[in-house]
């Protein structure tokens, strides 16, 4: 659980464990600067309490500063040779004061100043405790503590891109507007209500309603960019499949651009899945190869099938592979029909060889179909169009998303949209302004536990527990 004191210090390594050539122990909170001052021998003498905000100083990580003998160039035994960066409350990540020892990257020299650090009066931070302390001190709201999430997580340039611009604020500010639109209807509903006899001019219905109908038209733009925001994200499942030595492990290697998985002209060779992440395109595709759905001969390929069949049913799109030299027989038949209801892309391979594929049977069946040659590295790009192209329903060239929302928001909004089309029936039906009002403070409740205004601990530590330890 997440604990939402902020007087505690909090410390962690805020980089990835393992050898490289950077390593950094970040330390957060109100003993931050004492703590360094214990554990932190600069070369210049001076003590990280007397170090101006945003400088960096060379240094060595000690057991304690107050053993070592005062007047020495440095000291004789010490845990690592650091820099340290000092970051001065209100103008820090978490509006703390923050310091940063920038060790070697080993794990061990890490660990020991972390361990010194919490020795001396800090706490291990919680998962995502450094964001969630800058959203609690008020530096970025709860939409844009997420956009740190998403940039973390972005797995190509454009998922990056739309986690830096929820973090500039640009979807806080789209769902501000909401709210004051909302708010300004609210004010004057509540004015006829609270104040009939004063001369407030009343507002008609039918400007109401064309109020409403504009915040309820602009949440479903907003609502629509969930599903290409996920497609950025978190990416597409597209599993390669057809019967044995059409090709498959081929194709994987020639989209990957490597040789990943084995190639033999033994059918069979793949007796497991194998899965890769790639980007096709700015879009992030989790790519896997199974073994060709045949009658198993013993366990391990009964094993295999069995996977491939479980990878199947959950793809987002599915690659058929054919052997264009070769006449349909019962395997190909048989995956044709049990895919008939399915996302598939249909791919006919070796077309650099004499055709006997029945190509009609396929297209009674797919009308997305691609000839390739993955030999001779023919027509990959338009395979990896045809993608592109399943992802954007048929429109590749679609303007560039300037923001997307994520799960949770998606379904906040949609509360707040239900209740904006209950003001709008109520209003249809002539009941009276209360009701119409009531509506409006429900759709500004879930708008403000969207952008955080209001929140409970549950609500914080489903979102921060997502984070890593040191974030």
């Amino acid at each position: 659980m997440i604990r939402f004191s902020l007087d505690d210090t909090i410390a962690a390594i805020a980089t990835s464990l393992g050898e490289s050539g950077i390593g950094i122990v970040r330390i957060s909170g109100r003993e931050a600067l004492k703590i360094a001052d214990r554990i932190f021998f600069s070369k210049s003498g001076k003590k990280p309490s007397k170090f101006k905000t945003y400088t960096l100083h060379y240094g060595w990580v000690v057991e304690d500063t107050r053993k070592i003998k005062p007047h020495i160039d440095r000291p004789d035994e010490f845990i690592d040779e650091a820099l340290l960066t000092v970051m001065l409350a209100p103008y820090s990540y978490t509006r703390e004061d923050v310091v940063e020892i920038n060790c070697h990257g080993g794990i061990v020299a890490l660990r020991k100043t972390l361990e010194l650090a919490l020795n001396y009066g800090a706490r291990l931070a919680e998962p995502g405790e450094f964001t969630c302390r800058a959203y609690l001190n008020g530096r970025i709201d709860l939409v844009q503590a997420e956009a740190v999430l998403r940039i973390v997580h972005a797995k190509t340039e454009s998922a990056l891109k739309l986690g830096t611009t929820s973090l500039a604020g640009v979807i806080s500010r789209e769902f501000l507007y909401l709210r004051e639109e909302i708010l300004d209807l609210l004010v004057l509903l509540e004015a006829n209500i609270d104040f009939p006899e004063e001369e407030i001019e009343p507002l008609s219905i039918k400007e109401i309603e064309q109020k409403l109908n504009r915040l309820i038209e602009q949440i479903g733009k907003l609502i629509d960019s969930y599903r290409y925001g996920r497609i950025f994200s978190e990416g597409i499942k597209v599993v390669i499949c057809g019967k044995p030595n059409v090709g498959k492990s081929s194709l994987l290697n020639a989209l990957l651009k490597e040789e990943r998985a084995i190639v033999t002209p033994i059918a069979g060779t793949t007796r497991d899945t194998l899965e890769e992440i790639i980007d096709i395109r700015g879009i992030p595709v989790k790519l896997v190869d199974t073994a060709g759905i045949i009658e198993p001969r013993d366990l391990v390929e009964r094993e295999a099938v069995k996977r491939s069949k479980k990878c199947i049913e959950e793809a987002d799109l599915v690659i058929l592979v054919f052997d264009g030299s070769t006449e349909l027989n019962e395997d190909d038949l048989f995956l044709i029909k049990k895919l008939k209801d399915r996302n598939v892309l249909a791919v006919i391979n070796k077309v650099d060889l004499k055709q006997t594929i029945d190509k009609q049977t396929i297209k009674n069946y797919f009308k997305k179909i691609v000839d390739i040659s993955v030999k001779k590295h023919k027509n990959i790009e338009l395979l990896e169009e045809q993608i592109e192209s399943f992802v954007y329903n048929g429109k590749v060239n679609i303007p560039p998303l300037r923001f997307a929302i994520n799960l949770r928001q998606r379904d906040l909004l949609n509360k707040v949209r239900f209740y904006l089309k209950e003001a709008k029936e109520s209003l249809k039906r002539g009941f009276s302004i209360e009701f119409i009002s009531q509506d409006l403070k429900e759709s500004m409740a879930y708008l403000d536990e969207l952008t955080g205004k209001s929140f409970n601990e549950q609500l914080l530590n489903r979102i921060f527990s997502e984070f890593c330890i040191g974030k």
